[in-house]
């Protein structure tokens, strides 16, 4: 992501945050910046989708950027509260007991059909 002239590696950043089991005080505080710097940037783009006379395909790339910075604010939202590890931890969970359930039906499965 650019912004006033300054590259932000947004991408690498949030997957670098995800990957974290906990979050400092200063990570915490990185973030909050990060997503003031963000939604700045979403609200100028938000501006010039508005204002801007644009073609179809400038348009268009601007949506898409404006969407994945959305996202982003959302994931680091949810990364700074915690809710994307539980939610995770969750899913994992859900995952892994459906693994169990069809072992099971398969292994049921087997044995009926081979009597």
């Amino acid at each position: 992501m650019e912004f006033e002239g300054n590259k932000y590696p947004l991408h690498n950043y949030v997957w670098e945050l995800i990957q974290k089991e906990n979050l400092t005080p200063g990570e915490k505080s990185r973030i909050d910046k990060c997503i003031d710097i963000i939604s700045a940037k979403e609200k100028e783009d938000e501006k010039e989708l508005e204002e801007k006379p644009l073609t179809e395909e400038e348009a268009k790339s601007l949506y898409h950027e404006t969407a994945g910075l959305l996202r982003a604010i959302t994931d680091l939202k949810e990364i700074e509260s915690g809710t994307l590890k539980e939610d995770t931890r969750r899913f994992q969970d859900k995952f892994n007991e459906q693994r169990v359930k069809d072992a099971r039906l398969w292994l049921e499965f087997i044995k009926n059909t081979s009597k």
